[in-house]
């Protein structure tokens, strides 16, 4: 992860110049960020944290959606760059290896393209880290790259010019989900748009509370 963190420091101001709001223009991502933003909202179970908010567009747009977010990202030089764009909102530098979130505190998690750089065999650790902040009742909305429907594997690595990244399964993506102890609500798999490559993915899942 040194390395994928370096890479975008690298970038930072072109990335951001590039995506402003990786979401805009996107209707069908706008719709599940709106709804997420809603179950939040009903939930009340805490603020949501955008992990890997990057130059902090899509944090601004949650913030724009009536929820408490605030920012985590693993590149000092995009958390500098959200903090300058967005001073009213809070960015922080952590991984999403090791989240500084104390348990059961989250009422929501956004994983924007988060975990594309992930190796596959990290992602269990990822996904019980993501279970562990949540508060019951949280949720969990995942975007990422998605393999094709008829490929036989979970992950398949490409080039994504800043770092390797991985395309993910969505059935993978909701077991890895289902294992940490969340529960889907829906899933998306949309086709590429426009500048997109690869068919694209979406997960909505929620943990758990006590309550019948």
């Amino acid at each position: 992860m040194d390395a994928v963190r370096a890479a975008y420091d690298a970038v930072a101001p072109l990335y951001a110049e590039m995506f402003r709001d990786s979401i805009e223009g996107r209707p069908l991502d706008s719709a599940l960020v709106t709804a997420f933003a809603e179950y939040v909202r009903a939930a009340d179970a805490g603020p949501v944290a955008d992990l890997g908010c990057g130059p902090g567009g899509v944090t601004a747009r949650l913030a724009s959606l009536g929820v408490t977010a605030f920012g985590v990202d693993a590149s000092p030089a995009m958390v500098q760059l959200a903090r300058e764009r967005y001073p009213d909102l809070r960015f922080d530098e952590g991984s999403m290896h090791a989240l500084d979130i104390a348990d059961g505190t989250l009422g929501g998690v956004l994983a924007w393209y988060s975990i594309i750089h992930t190796p596959p065999e990290d992602l269990p650790a990822i996904f019980t880290e993501f279970a562990r902040v949540l508060a019951p009742g949280g949720h969990l909305l995942l975007g990422f790259f998605a393999t094709d429907d008829d490929s036989p594997h979970p992950a398949e690595p490409f080039d994504h010019k800043v770092s390797l990244a991985y395309r993910l399964s969505i059935d993978h993506v909701a077991d890895l989900a289902s294992e940490a102890g969340l529960t889907e609500i829906g899933r998306l798999r949309r086709e590429p748009g426009e500048n997109e490559r690869f068919l694209q993915g979406r997960l909505l899942a929620r943990k758990p509370t006590d309550k019948p």
